[in-house]
């Protein structure tokens, strides 16, 4: 009998030292003293573990530097926690980087997502329950022109490199789940801000620039539209599917919070001339060529989740 085997779900967090993972776990060890979670996250640029202090210490966390692409090195983390149960964020998420290097986004979120699966099944096959909760993008489903939201039933539509492999990983859990009976679940969750986000990221990159007095770059025509969801609604949403959710189902996760990027980039200066008594921070947007491939709106209907789960965004 292992040590861990007093927790009564031993949970692997991939990607816990990522943006929505670090944020995840900073909700969920607290809450849940009687599960044991181990972060599984190898580091890369966007990771970082200073996120995490106020939790390192606590005895049901614990933190491997692990690739996910390292099957071995998975099998023997997993051997060693005896885990449980999956919720999967890690991933290489950044559009532009994507389009750049689409080789490492194949590796790392196709055949990465392949590896924990495969892990899944063998620990299901020795103790007959395994919850794989794969955490996506609304991105899959492509773009919306004009009215219309994406519901769990609309067709995948991927645009670029990130979301076409994201679309791939989709697709591994949910044949797991047909074809060995893998207990799998997908939540596609909308862009997300909040604590801890990377700087390469839309929102923080403004804020940044803003303070810098750095240009603002805006793709295109600054029209796109974004559905935006606060990091901790997420996270709610992610605690409800990972427990309630049924077996087989996807669920959306939307904030009801749509805005073009233009519009958002000018609150944001706004709100930062004043609380600098600077400004005009507008001055330093820059339109910029347009992305390959960029969407030009999302935006997700939570009415599922809202009606089967009680989840709703507060924020």
């Amino acid at each position: 009998m292992s040590d861990f085997d007093k927790f009564e779900r031993r949970i692997a967090v991939t990607g816990g030292a990522g943006f929505i993972g670090a944020n995840l776990l900073l909700y969920m060890v607290p809450k849940y003293r009687q599960y044991l979670f181990v972060n599984i996250d190898c580091l890369t640029y966007a990771g970082n573990l200073l996120s995490l202090k106020s939790i390192e210490k606590e005895p049901n966390y614990h933190f491997e530097k692990i690739d996910i692409c390292n099957s071995d090195t998975l099998k023997s983390c997993f051997e060693k926690y005896r885990v449980t149960d999956i919720i999967h964020l890690a991933a290489e998420t950044h559009v532009d980087q994507s389009i750049a290097n689409p080789g490492g986004f194949v590796t790392t979120n196709i055949c990465g997502t392949f590896n924990l699966l495969e892990m899944a099944r063998a620990r299901m096959e020795k103790r007959r329950s395994f919850r794989f909760h794969n955490v996506s993008t609304d991105e899959v489903f492509g773009s919306l022109d004009g009215s219309g939201l994406f519901t769990e039933a609309s067709p995948y539509r991927p645009n670029s490199p990130y979301s076409a492999t994201k679309a791939g990983a989709d697709y591994l859990v949910r044949a797991y789940n047909k074809t060995y009976g893998l207990d799998c679940i997908i939540t596609y969750s909308t862009n997300c801000f909040g604590p801890y986000q990377f700087p390469e990221k839309f929102i923080p990159l403004v804020i940044r620039n803003a303070l810098a007095g750095k240009p603002i770059p805006v793709y295109g025509d600054g029209l796109n539209i974004r559905d935006w969801l606060y990091v901790e609604d997420n996270c709610r949403a992610i605690d409800l599917a990972f427990h309630k959710g049924q077996a087989g189902l996807t669920y959306n996760i939307g904030g009801r919070n749509e805005i073009k990027n233009i519009e958002l980039v000018r609150q944001i200066c706004r709100i930062i001339d004043n609380l600098s008594g600077r400004g005009p921070a507008e001055k330093l947007i820059k339109f910029v060529k347009d992305r390959p491939g960029h969407d030009r709106r999302y935006a997700s209907d939570p009415s599922f989740i809202e009606t089967q789960l009680g989840w709703k965004a507060e924020y």
